[in-house]
């Protein structure tokens, strides 16, 4: 697989503050723009694989969801966010 434990944890460290805050706004966020930058990439060498486009745009949703769910709540949480994972808004 793509994403190994630790690479997992280090994004739960990075974003949520510990290896054990997998339940955070940030790193579900920071989770699901690592797996869609993934697909991206999948999907640009594998055009007509049409399950990983429809994840794809189902974990886009998702992670919009997410983040207007996080703007609702902190605004400079969210803005911070925004700006470390280069996410354009």
């Amino acid at each position: 697989m793509y994403l190994t434990k630790e690479a997992k944890k280090q994004i739960f460290r990075d974003h949520g503050g510990a290896e054990t805050a997998t339940g955070t706004s940030e790193s579900q966020i920071a989770l699901f723009t690592v797996r869609i930058n993934f697909l991206t990439q999948h999907l640009k060498d594998n055009p007509k694989d049409l399950g990983t486009k429809r994840s794809l745009v189902n974990m886009v949703g998702k992670r919009k969801a997410l983040l207007e769910y996080l703007k609702a709540k902190d605004i400079a949480r969210y803005r911070a966010l925004i700006k470390k994972l280069d996410i354009r808004r």
